[in-house]
């Protein structure tokens, strides 16, 4: 993952709102919630909401897929663990082993 995509995501997660409402699609699992229902357990205005689902949408941590009249979003897995191994790919990569310091 390149850090400029990595920064975005940060970002858009960055929003109380939005790390909120993320949360709750995690939560909700593959299958995913109608919108009125994440409306619900948000307890934000419709036109909140929208405006906080496209950020999500438009840096790839959402999908929303159109059955009939009802739209359903779903957090994008793949690209949540993308993030998350980006932040730990390479933890503690520079510190020294403490093994090979005792045993110098």
């Amino acid at each position: 993952m390149k850090v400029e995509k990595a920064a975005k995501q940060l970002e858009a997660l960055g929003n109380p709102t939005r790390l909120e409402l993320y949360r709750v699609l995690v939560r909700a699992g593959h299958g995913g919630l109608p919108v009125n229902q994440v409306q619900e357990r948000l307890g934000i205005p419709a036109s909140t909401l929208s405006h906080h689902l496209q950020r999500l949408v438009q840096n790839g941590l959402v999908s929303q897929e159109r059955q009939a009249t009802t739209l359903i979003c779903r957090a994008q897995y793949p690209a949540m663990a993308a993030l998350l191994g980006f932040l730990a790919d390479e933890c503690c990569a520079d510190e020294v082993c403490a093994a090979s310091e005792q045993a110098a």
